[in-house]
C-alpha cells in the first residue's frame, strides 16, 4: 500500500511539472527564429528537452525499454543544450544543475546497457535453449537495476533535480547578470551564435576523427559524445532551416548519424563485455563474443568514410540558420 502511494504521488508530481513547464512555455514563441535572443532560444530548447524527459518517466518506471530509451535520448539532448549555450548560462548554480543531471545519466545508464546488451545476446543465439537459459543472470541482473532506477525516479532527489532545473532554465542567475558581456551573451542573435558554435563543434569533431584509426576506447568513446553533442545541436535548431540550408542539414545529420551508429555499436560492444565479464563470475556465459576484431574494422571504416564527406561540406553560415519569410506563412 505504501509503495502505491509513493507510486502515485510521484506520477501526481510528475504531471504537476509538466503542466508548470507547460504553462511557463506558452509565454514565450512556439518556434525559434534566426534574431531571437540567445537566452530566449535557450528557455525554449532547454524547456522542450525536460518536457521530454519528464513525459517518458512513467514508462520509465514501469520498465518500458524504448521509454528508457527515449528518456536518455531527452536527456542528453537538454544537456547538450546547456553546453551550446555555454558561457552565457555558466553562473554559480549550473555545476550543481549539471552534477544531478549525470546523476540521472548514470541511473539510467546501466539498465539501458543491460537491455541493448541481451537484445544483442539474444539474436546471436538463434533462440538456442542453452544460451537462453544462461541468459537468467542477465535477467536477474536487469531487474535489481531497474528497481534501483525506478526507486531513483520516484526519490525526492529526483524531484528536487526537476524542480531545480526547471527554475534555474527560467530565472537562474545566468539570466541577471548585469555585465556587459552577460547582457551581450543574452541580447546575441540565436542565427549568428549558432552558427559559430556550430563551426567550432565541427572543426573540432573532424580534427579529432582525422586519428580515428589511433585511438583507444576511451579517446573514441569521447569522440562519439563530441559527434553526439554536434548532431543533437543541430536537430534542436531545426526551426532555422529550410529551403538549400535544409538540404545541407539534413545532409550534414546523414554523416553524423552514420558515424554515431557506428561509434555507437562499438561502445555498446566494450560496455557489453565487460558486463559479460563481470556476469561470468556468477557462472554466465552466453558464449556471445562482443568483441570482434573484423566487426570493429567494418565500423571504423564507415565512420571514417562518414567523416570524410562531412569534411567536404562548408560550416553553417548564419545565413544558414535564417528561414525565409514565406517559410512561416
Amino acid at each position: 500500500m505504501a509503495r502505491a502511494r509513493t507510486a502515485r504521488s510521484t506520477t501526481i508530481s510528475t504531471a504537476a511539472a509538466r503542466t508548470g513547464l507547460a504553462a511557463k512555455r506558452n509565454a514565450l514563441p512556439g518556434r525559434l527564429s534566426p534574431g531571437m535572443a540567445c537566452d530566449t532560444a535557450f528557455r525554449i530548447i532547454a524547456r522542450r528537452h525536460l518536457d521530454a524527459v519528464l513525459a517518458q518517466h512513467d514508462g520509465t518506471c514501469r520498465g518500458d525499454p524504448d521509454a528508457l530509451h527515449q528518456i536518455r535520448i531527452a536527456l542528453t539532448h537538454l544537456r547538450s543544450a546547456i553546453r551550446f549555450f555555454s558561457p552565457m548560462v555558466d553562473d554559480a548554480v549550473r555545476p550543481e544543475v549539471w552534477a544531478e543531471l549525470n546523476w540521472l545519466n548514470s541511473q539510467l545508464g546501466l539498465v539501458r546497457d543491460l537491455d541493448v546488451a541481451i537484445e544483442r545476446v539474444v539474436a546471436a543465439s538463434g533462440d538456442e535453449l542453452a544460451v537462453i537459459a544462461e541468459l537468467q543472470s542477465w535477467d536477474e541482473k536487469r531487474a535489481e537495476s531497474h528497481r534501483l532506477l525506478a526507486r531513483a525516479l520516484q526519490s525526492a532527489r529526483y524531484r528536487r533535480l526537476i524542480a531545480q532545473t526547471s527554475g534555474w532554465i527560467e530565472s537562474g542567475p545566468w539570466s541577471t547578470r548585469r555585465s556587459k558581456e552577460a547582457i551581450r551573451l543574452r541580447r546575441c542573435p540565436l542565427a549568428d551564435h549558432a552558427a559559430a558554435q556550430l563551426a567550432e563543434w565541427e572543426k573540432t569533431l573532424l580534427k579529432k576523427a582525422r586519428k580515428l584509426g589511433k585511438l583507444n576506447v576511451e579517446k573514441r568513446h569521447k569522440l562519439r559524445l563530441l559527434n553526439k553533442r554536434l548532431t543533437y545541436s543541430i536537430e534542436s535548431l531545426e526551426d532555422l532551416f529550410a529551403d538549400k540550408s535544409l538540404a545541407k542539414q539534413k545532409s550534414v545529420l546523414k554523416q553524423l548519424r552514420k558515424a554515431q551508429r557506428s561509434l555507437g555499436q562499438l561502445n555498446d560492444d566494450e560496455r557489453g563485455q565487460t558486463l559479460a565479464d563481470s556476469l561470468n563470475g556468477t557462472g554466465s556465459d552466453t558464449g556471445v563474443r562482443f568483441l570482434d576484431r573484423k566487426r570493429e574494422k567494418r565500423l571504423l571504416r564507415t565512420a571514417k568514410i562518414a567523416y570524410q564527406k562531412l569534411d567536404k561540406s562548408k560550416p553553417f553560415r548564419p545565413s544558414d540558420l535564417a528561414r525565409s519569410p514565406e517559410a512561416d506563412d
